[in-house]
């Protein structure tokens, strides 16, 4: 049998669901098999490589989480953050981190490294998901598994909303560990985005070795 690569089928709608809604409850969900849901963090930010997690949850994880009132990790306080992933990785089947790091980012842009970062994640999984749903609009290259592209799927699907949670709760604990390391950036509160305190340190310092230097804050010499 000829491998043939998977064709998207995204979601157009930008419009928030209801939790009743739910992707994996509803009609459209006719899947007969595992699901993931892929999303990343990191995308914007100055410092650090960007990170995504595949999540498989049980049917029976999905009116858990949407009693927890699961949602968009952006729009979690870091402690509720905190106590969903650590619900998750009690509900869930399987979940993998994948990242990329600041060299394969400059190398590749931002966007090529987003998409290699979930790839490995998805990889990692013990076993392979019938169907992987992706945040955003753009599909994965060069994975041989069925793939939709979901825009605002951490609103959408449980799955990604729980991918996004533990993707954001992995990279938060990463940059805390890396702060130390680089105090006059003051990552322990940015996070490695670019507030004005972390642009002035930049300004001051130069560039850390974990610094995108392919993005323009990031483009100054150390002093």
């Amino acid at each position: 049998m000829v491998e043939t690569e998977p064709k998207p089928v995204s979601v157009l709608s930008t419009a928030p669901l209801p939790e009743s809604s739910w992707w994996e409850l509803s009609a459209c969900a006719n899947i007969h098999g595992l699901v993931a849901g892929v999303d990343e963090v990191g995308r914007g930010a100055l410092f650090g490589p960007v990170v995504a997690a595949a999540v498989m949850l049980p049917a029976n994880a999905l009116p858990k989480l949407m009693a927890a009132k699961i949602k968009d990790s952006k729009k979690l306080s870091a402690s509720r953050r905190t106590q969903l992933a650590q619900q998750i990785n009690g509900l869930a089947l399987d979940w993998k981190i994948g990242y990329a790091t600041t060299a394969e980012i400059d190398q590749f842009n931002i966007l090529q490294a987003t998409l290699l970062a979930m790839k490995r994640a998805v990889l990692k999984l013990k076993v392979p998901p019938a169907l992987c749903l992706v945040d955003g609009n753009q599909l994965v290259k060069d994975l041989l598994i069925p793939q939709e592209t979901m825009i605002k799927g951490d609103e959408r699907s449980l799955n990604i909303a729980a991918a996004s949670i533990m993707a954001k709760v992995w990279r938060d604990d990463l940059v805390l560990r890396l702060a130390s390391k680089y105090p006059m950036y003051e990552l322990e509160r940015n996070k490695g985005y670019g507030s004005q305190r972390h642009l002035l340190a930049l300004q001051k310092y130069g560039a850390s070795p974990l610094h995108r230097r392919s993005f323009r804050p990031c483009q100054i010499e150390n002093r």
